[in-house]
């Protein structure tokens, strides 16, 4: 059984390293060269790793963190195209940015992005949710691989399923809407950047709810970014709530470690019967 582990030995990257995010004289244009690394397996950019370049593009430009931001995808852009990245500033405050991200590929609008960034004093501070009890990363199998021979950014990350069941192994019943898997990108510190490439995964969680393996394009991707805390492994904790006419709706925790949540996601998907053998 293939399973992902290949970016075990990656070297230390930081996120525009890992991403390929290229700035331009313009200090309110970016670009992103889409390559097969970036990408789903159906060879399409990964709805995260756009969420991530705009996030990124957006902190650049304002030297501000990223509090919360919200991704619709609007069309695919192909391995070997380029993605311009441009970044608006409607609002700037003392503590707090109002901005956006279009994106797209010559006049082929690819992604529109809003969001906030910003820190501010202020001595209040409590989490009131936990982390669900999971078997920790040493006892979780590692997740199989669904597209074995295709590049794509599930060769970057490592991942181990804690509830949940492979692709092989779904039943073809419905299940209770709650999957998580132990994720970690080797060679780069655990980021805002990395929680939205990870946040894009309740699409995983739509087949394991479904008991069978369907195939889900994202249209939107919601994260909201808590406390940034050191961890080599976060845990995605995905709830699907429904699926009805053909879209599915779900949330996506991501926790440290240490217990720490680390950011919100949230998503609607298209649901899409699987496509046949071969």
């Amino acid at each position: 059984m293939l399973v992902h582990l290949s970016g075990r030995n990656l070297p230390g990257v930081n996120a525009q390293e890992f991403l390929g995010l290229v700035g331009t004289h313009n200090p309110t244009r970016w670009y992103l060269p889409v390559l097969p690394s970036l990408c789903a397996g159906g060879q399409f950019l990964f709805g995260g790793c756009g969420l991530g370049a705009a996030i990124l593009a957006m902190q650049k430009t304002t030297s501000r963190p990223i509090v919360w931001a919200t991704a619709q995808y609007l069309a695919y852009a192909k391995p070997g195209e380029v993605m311009d990245v441009d970044v608006i500033v409607p609002a700037a405050g003392h503590h707090t940015t109002q901005a956006r991200v279009v994106a797209h590929v010559g006049d082929r609008e690819i992604l529109t992005v809003n969001a906030a960034l910003g820190s501010r004093p202020f001595e209040g501070r409590g989490q009131w949710e936990a982390m669900p009890l999971v078997p920790p990363v040493s006892e979780c199998p590692a997740r199989a691989e669904r597209w074995p021979d295709t590049e794509s950014i599930l060769d970057r990350l490592e991942m181990r399923v804690a509830v949940g069941r492979q692709w092989e192994d779904l039943p073809g019943s419905p299940g209770d809407g709650f999957s998580a898997l132990w994720v970690r990108m080797p060679g780069l510190d655990m980021d805002a950047i990395g929680l939205a490439v990870l946040g894009d995964y309740v699409p995983y969680g739509i087949s394991q709810a479904l008991g069978m393996w369907v195939r889900s394009n994202s249209l939107d991707n919601t994260l909201r970014v808590v406390r940034l805390v050191p961890t080599e492994w976060v845990l995605l904790d995905i709830r699907v709530q429904a699926v009805d006419h053909g879209f599915g709706h779900g949330l996506v925790h991501l926790w440290a470690e240490d217990g720490t949540l680390l950011a919100t996601a949230s998503q609607s998907a298209i649901v899409r019967s699987p496509l046949p053998e071969g």
